[in-house]
């Protein structure tokens, strides 16, 4: 069974996220589209009044309470619940729409409003699409006016088959891919292994016990693209048509530079292969010289670019030549 399509908005407090939210439901309904919100609230919240019935029964002890009209039903819970637990209540719509839970793996829309004082909370290639009123420069993903309801409505319904990774009860699912084109897609990811001066004289002159350091990661970040989708829940399996990982030493940073390129030919892109690809590669970095040093730091994983996808293309702007 297809499940409902997720999609979240993440922003700061007083961004206006629930305004937009609340305009977004109203363009979708005149579509003629059932949609269901789900908010997380970072406080305590009251939804019964003091007096009514089922105030009363909670007041009393229920763990549940239920009431129902000809017009509606309320549902209360004595116990806080997980956005899988709170998606799994809802049925019969054609889209949940999402206030908070920014860490979950649904597909998130990212909100900023320059009078708000912050920026996105998260790093944009987070995000499938931003809405703002300071356009970023070189994001790599759609990007709308605050309000621009119309066009983050066409948006929305355009690509709500790419908003699924939950099924219909609140579980991960893989999203169907089936139906897209097949299209050339690259990815290259980053990432670095800092190091001391003398375990960095030791990988240079290959001095290291376990082997040249270089050589052995380059194959491990490769062998780490082929298995990315046995590492990663929900990753598709891809036909992998490259793989260019490169090692450098940076005696500056006094660092292992390490810079993964992946490209193939299909209906999903290989931003994870890459990532995974240099993951992995540090990660050997770090177990091949840890006899000499336990405090060795990898840090600055990261995708540097991508191409192809209907996201169109990403170029990370410190990363550009």
């Amino acid at each position: 069974m297809k499940g409902i399509p997720v999609l979240g908005f993440a922003a700061y407090s007083g961004t206006g996220k629930t305004t937009l939210i609340e305009r977004l439901v109203g363009s979708l309904k005149a579509r003629g589209l059932r949609v269901a919100v789900i908010k997380h609230d970072g406080h305590d919240f009251e939804i019964d009044r003091r007096g009514k019935d089922s105030w009363r029964f909670t007041q009393a002890g229920a763990d549940i309470s239920v009431i129902s009209s000809a017009a509606k039903t309320a549902f209360v819970e004595q116990r806080p619940l997980s956005f899988s637990q709170a998606a799994a209540m809802v049925h019969d719509v054609d889209l949940i729409l999402v206030e908070g839970y920014k860490q979950e793996g649904f597909s998130q829309i990212g909100i900023c409003r320059r009078d708000a004082g912050q920026g996105f909370p998260a790093p944009l290639s987070r995000y499938i699409a931003a809405v703002t009123d300071a356009r970023p420069e070189g994001t790599g993903i759609p990007c709308f006016g605050l309000d621009d309801i119309q066009g983050l409505t066409e948006f929305i319904m355009k690509n709500m088959d790419d908003f699924t990774h939950f099924n219909r009860q609140g579980r991960a699912k893989m999203v169907d891919v089936g139906e897209k084109p097949s299209t050339h897609r690259t990815a290259v990811a980053g990432a670095r292994v800092l190091v001391s001066r003398e375990t960095f004289a030791l990988i240079r002159s290959g001095g290291m016990k376990k082997g040249d350091v270089l050589s052995v990661a380059q194959v491990a970040g490769i062998m780490g693209a082929k298995r990315t989708p046995e590492l990663i829940p929900m990753c598709h399996p891809v036909q992998v048509s490259g793989i260019d990982l490169s090692l450098t030493l940076d005696e500056a940073r006094c660092c292992v530079d390490i810079r993964a390129a992946v490209s193939c030919g299909g209906q999903t892109g290989v931003e994870m292969e890459a990532l995974t690809a240099a993951s992995t590669a540090a990660l050997t970095v770090y177990d091949m010289c840890k006899a000499v040093q336990k405090d060795i730091v990898i840090t600055d994983i990261r995708l540097i670019e991508k191409t192809g996808g209907i996201h169109g293309d990403f170029r990370r702007e410190e990363d550009r030549a």
